[in-house]
């Protein structure tokens, strides 16, 4: 018991999309191709920057990192998704929830880190040609993955700890698809002020932070693309920062509106479309978007395709 009145909550109802009842068959489908449509996209740009010989360069080096940490990324909440529109259970305990917001935040805070090094490593590349080789070798490129997994661990760890040492004690139905600070802070009884301050500094921390960063790169390299006397090599330039842009206005665009929209402007409705947008949408179309727009990704997956 907690207080005179009020007993402690061990598990929660995740309501997700129950709300539409009618449609919990073909959401399991769709969210059922969705997801092996990430894996199978992420995995052959996995696959392809391990065994293709003429992608064995840095900037292929990241991103068979970046589709690996979004196949993690989203296998942190999509699973768990299908499982409950499948069986339409959707009670999680404490731990479960607690586990999943710590992996969730650990995995975020990973992709901006490895977003902002992906375009440090663009910016090596076009700013400072000769040095690429020498600034960007393996050991440093491998030092850099390391940096962006590992760097937030612990920081989002204690978060987590700080977000559920919080008194949830009813009602205990998360408006949400998955455990999320946002809504479990509706659920908390007593003061959440200030982890919820707290909360958004991370957010502004590991959001907007590597956001100005890579802003600041991509104003040096549009600079140095600008001055470059030819066409053709101003048009490539141009064509190896073009996809990494938009997965950078993807991600942060829709994560930074979720952690940082003021409390009394924010709807269920709206923080379950945006969550879906960074978490599932994102990762489906990063395949697509680095493939199309590459044509040495896609002459490696012509040649793996028909083996």
């Amino acid at each position: 018991m907690v207080g005179k009145n009020f007993t402690t909550v061990m598990e929660f109802i995740l309501l997700g999309f129950s709300d539409l009842p009618n449609l919990q068959g073909f959401l399991f489908g769709i969210f059922s191709v969705i997801y092996l449509s990430i894996l199978i996209g992420n995995g052959l740009l996995i696959v392809i920057t391990k065994i293709d010989s003429t992608l064995q360069t840095p900037m292929y080096f990241f991103l068979g990192q970046f589709s690996f940490l979004e196949i993690c990324y989203t296998s942190v909440t999509l699973p768990r998704m299908l499982v409950d529109l499948y069986s339409q259970k959707r009670t999680i305990s404490l731990l479960a929830c607690a586990v999943q917001t710590c992996f969730l935040y650990i995995l975020g805070g990973a992709e901006c880190l490895l977003l902002t090094v992906m375009a440090y490593d663009r910016y090596v590349a076009i700013c400072k040609p000769l040095y690429y080789p020498i600034i960007m070798n393996h050991k440093v490129c491998v030092q850099l993955v390391m940096a962006s997994w590992m760097t937030g661990v612990p920081l989002l760890i204690e978060e987590t700890y700080q977000i559920f040492s919080l008194n949830f004690c009813g009602p205990n139905k998360i408006n949400h698809i998955f455990c999320d600070a946002p809504p479990l802070f509706q659920l908390a009884c007593g003061e959440t002020y200030k982890i919820e301050v707290s909360v958004h500094v991370i957010a502004l921390l590991f959001g907007i932070i590597p956001f100005l960063l890579i802003l600041t790169s991509y104003v040096k390299i549009i600079t140095t693309i600008l001055k470059l006397p030819s066409t053709s090599k101003r048009s490539k330039a141009f064509s190896t920062c073009s996809s990494h842009l938009i997965v950078v206005a993807l991600f942060y665009g829709s994560a930074c509106i979720v952690y940082l929209q003021p409390k009394s402007t924010q709807s269920a409705g709206s923080g379950k479309l945006l969550a879906l947008f960074y978490t599932t949408v994102t990762p489906m179309f990063n395949p697509l978007i680095y493939s199309l727009r590459n044509k040495d990704v896609i002459a490696a997956l012509r040649k793996l395709l028909p083996k």
